[in-house]
């Protein structure tokens, strides 16, 4: 077992690393048509990573890294952020005066972008 001194610090450590691999799934969500060219697979999950992060922006589901983050945060005795990941990391700190609607609304429209990208890229491949 962890003395009482350790365990906080790898919860908090843990928590971090949730915060890096949510920062990375954003930005795979975001960036991923770029690298999904000739990869099939690939394609298929981030076209899968796109319809989830409309999912958990529209509708009240809460996103599972957001909750092992917040479970995380709170064994190391950190007091967790309420709300979405989106909502509490990018608002404060890139877009400080937007409003949360206003901010969900550009997450959809980055993933539905992305669904376009898709969807031309088909309409071409099948017009060959």
């Amino acid at each position: 077992m962890f003395t009482a001194a350790i365990a906080p610090n790898v919860y908090s450590g843990l928590a971090a690393c949730v915060l890096f691999l949510h920062m990375l799934f954003i930005l795979w969500v975001v960036f991923g048509a770029l690298l999904t060219l000739s990869r099939p697979v690939l394609r298929r999950l981030h076209i899968i990573s796109l319809v989830w992060g409309i999912l958990t922006e529209l509708l009240p589901w809460p996103c599972p890294l957001t909750l092992l983050e917040n479970w995380l945060e709170a064994k190391a005795g950190v007091q967790p952020y309420q709300g979405g990941f989106l909502l509490h990391y990018l608002d404060r700190m890139v877009y400080p005066t937007i409003s949360a609607s206003a901010l969900t609304v550009a997450g959809v429209l980055v993933c539905v972008l992305n669904l376009a990208v898709y969807g031309r890229r088909m309409w071409i491949g099948r017009r060959r």
